[in-house]
């Protein structure tokens, strides 16, 4: 194959009560009518007053017609993806045939989750349910996505597993039971994922407290801690897996969750017969932190810091999915240089993770003076750069909804363009250093490739997806953030091995240093904000001082956050390890009712046991590092 992946720039062709605060500034409340020339109230988007029936999406009318007799029940979305729903005892069927019989199927399952209804007031056109549960399909090849859900009542809810259709609903459907408590007929293996198994409950039903202080003081005495201990003892048995007293050839080699290979706490349970790997069992939910819980108690506004915290080493770019699906919500346009500047900062956070990447991978397999070098170019990166735009350096919680924080600084032109300069010459000593090593090659080419159905159909995506030979980036299929506006080209490799993936974040870091470059040049004059009710915090300027009416909506903008129009959306974004997305769906108030966080690393992890199966045990640690993930992005 060849030493690095070649650059592609060709891209494939395929009437109820509102809960809202008394006295909050409402939609349509012309409070600034006096002056003419201040911001415009709120006007809630035309989809949220359920105005005008759009057409409905061929997908739709394409399910209409191979099942006439099940009642499909379009509901309309601000994000415009196709959403329909179809009773829970025909979902497996429909599923099947958009996942495996479909022309051009929907051969990747984007998202699955669920929503406790029960509490929900803005029902209006769909069915009775006391949960749902949901299914994003995505299809690269129509370059379309599709969204369908299921009605399940309070007793005994229970969907069937389409983990047969696609791979990656094994986790999925297993998160939905340990969340919500919603049953999944004919899963293999459905216990907890996320909660440690002695847990009480389902931690997303409603009724399930979200704040510590509503437990009682802790208390771990002695034999509950033993108790706890032997529940987590691995048994193969659980696991449809023969014991190793039953065959003398196998052992089972626990790894982790504390260690050092696995970038977080993580634990791994291989299956060995000599060095060879025959079985592996990945264990997560070490770092879970109720992150969708604590989006339900959060305002819109607040809930943005704890977006940082998914993907810690991505910084804005975890901003970057929620605030644009808030916006959509909201029907905020931003201004094109509020745009621009999330651009910069998101392409040089992707420069900053992939850095750590490629430092820590070549740590990994033995070269251990790389890190130390690439570290320091972070360093550089978050001291000129990063800090004196925002402030901040990992956390910096800079994008806001409706734009940024603060305009960029004197002098920031200079300080992009200095790095602009330093690093690529840096780049080019690595490759000699790490990615032209024998040794380096010697432990990474051809070791865990992966086809791009495979990646595909287990929910792959960024450059997991793109070294496996398909040149698909969020930025240039579906442009966000004015991306279009850029030149620039998607690396993908040959075989999608371990080689492969690191090639690919090496490249993307040059091809990240291309856009920045052109963002300089492209960057227009303007506001960095919105001048919308909606955008928080709402900007002060021209009019919050002159007249008491403003400076109260403002004031209430501040303190409660913005009240968002009814509605679901879902925006995704190309992050630093993959594709990124947060449904949210807003019942009218200033929190949301249900915050959905769809990370990259969550697939990846589960496709361990498959890339590694076959190989030997030295090769674990390889393949860990090539996956690029860290244990936040997947427990959430």
């Amino acid at each position: 194959m060849d030493d690095v992946p070649r650059k592609q720039s060709e891209q494939v062709q395929p009437g109820e009560e509102s809960r809202q605060h008394e006295g909050a500034p409402q939609p349509g409340d012309a409070r600034s009518e006096r002056d003419p020339g201040a911001p415009q109230p709120c006007q809630w988007p035309a989809w949220a007053a359920g105005g005008g029936e759009a057409p409905p999406p061929a997908v739709l009318e394409e399910l209409r017609e191979r099942f006439p007799d099940v009642p499909f029940v379009t509901q309309t979305t601000a994000d415009g993806i196709p959403t329909a729903w179809m009773p829970a005892e025909r979902s497996a069927e429909v599923l099947a045939y958009l996942g495996r019989e479909a022309d051009q199927p929907f051969a990747m399952l984007y998202d699955l989750g669920g929503v406790d209804e029960r509490e929900r007031l803005h029902r209006e056109g769909m069915p009775a349910a006391a949960f749902s549960v949901f299914y994003h399909l995505v299809s690269y090849l129509r370059n379309a996505d599709l969204r369908l859900k299921v009605a399940l009542p309070e007793d005994d809810p229970q969907v069937d597993s389409v983990a047969g259709v696609w791979p990656a609903a094994d986790w999925y459907e297993r998160e939905l039971w340990d969340m919500f408590g919603v049953g999944v007929a004919g899963h293999t293996h459905l216990h907890r994922l996320l909660m440690p198994p002695w847990w009480d409950g389902h931690p997303l039903r409603k009724e399930h407290p979200s704040r510590g202080t509503e437990y009682g003081p802790f208390d771990l005495p002695d034999e509950l801690a033993d108790e706890m201990q032997e529940q987590l003892r691995f048994k193969p048995e659980e696991w449809g897996l023969p014991r190793a007293e039953d065959d003398p050839t196998l052992m089972y080699l626990n790894i982790g969750p504390q260690h050092g290979a696995t970038h977080g706490p993580f634990r791994v349970i291989v299956g060995l017969r000599d060095e060879e790997i025959v079985h592996l069992i990945p264990d997560i939910g070490f770092h879970h932190r109720g992150s969708e819980k604590m989006a339900e108690r959060q305002s819109w506004h607040t809930y943005i810091p704890y977006t940082d915290r998914v993907d810690y080493l991505g910084g804005v770019t975890n901003n970057l999915p929620y605030v644009l699906t808030v916006e959509k919500l909201c029907g905020i346009e931003v201004p094109d240089r509020a745009q621009l500047i999330r651009v910069l900062l998101c392409e040089f956070y992707r420069i900053a993770s992939h850095l750590v990447f490629y430092g820590t991978y070549a740590q990994d397999i033995g070269a251990l003076s790389p890190v130390f070098y690439m570290f320091e170019d972070r360093e550089i990166l978050f001291d000129d750069v990063i800090e004196p735009i925002t402030g901040g350096r990992m956390h910096p919680n800079w994008f806001r909804i409706g734009g940024v924080a603060q305009d960029l600084p004197e002098g920031w032109k200079q300080r992009v363009l200095d790095y602009c300069d330093y690093l690529p010459p840096r780049l080019d000593e690595y490759d000699k250093l790490v990615m032209d090593n024998r040794i380096v090659k010697a432990r990474m080419v051809g070791v865990a490739p992966i086809s791009v159905d495979d990646a595909v159909a287990w929910g792959l995506t960024g450059p997991m997806l793109r070294a496996a030979g398909l040149p698909w980036d969020w930025r240039k299929q579906r442009p966000y953030s004015h991306y279009d506006w850029f030149d620039f080209d998607v690396p993908v490799g040959t075989t999608g091995d371990c080689y492969d993936r690191a090639a690919v974040h090496v490249e993307e870091m040059r091809q990240s240093l291309r856009i920045i470059r052109q963002v300089v040049d492209a960057m227009p004059d303007g506001p960095y904000k919105a001048y919308h009710p909606l955008a928080t915090p709402p900007m002060k300027e021209p009019h919050t001082m002159h007249d008491i009416e403003s400076l109260i909506t403002h004031f209430l903008g501040v303190t409660w956050g913005p009240v968002v129009p009814p509605g679901e959306a879902s925006i995704y974004t190309e992050g630093t390890k993959g594709q990124y997305s947060y449904y949210a769906i807003s019942d009218g108030g200033n929190a949301p009712y249900r915050v959905k966080i769809r990370t990259a690393s969550f697939p990846h992890l589960q496709v361990l046991p498959l890339l590694c199966t076959g190989y030997e045990i030295a090769d674990l640690v390889t393949v860990l590092g090539s996956i690029d993930f860290v244990m936040a992005d997947v427990d959430r």
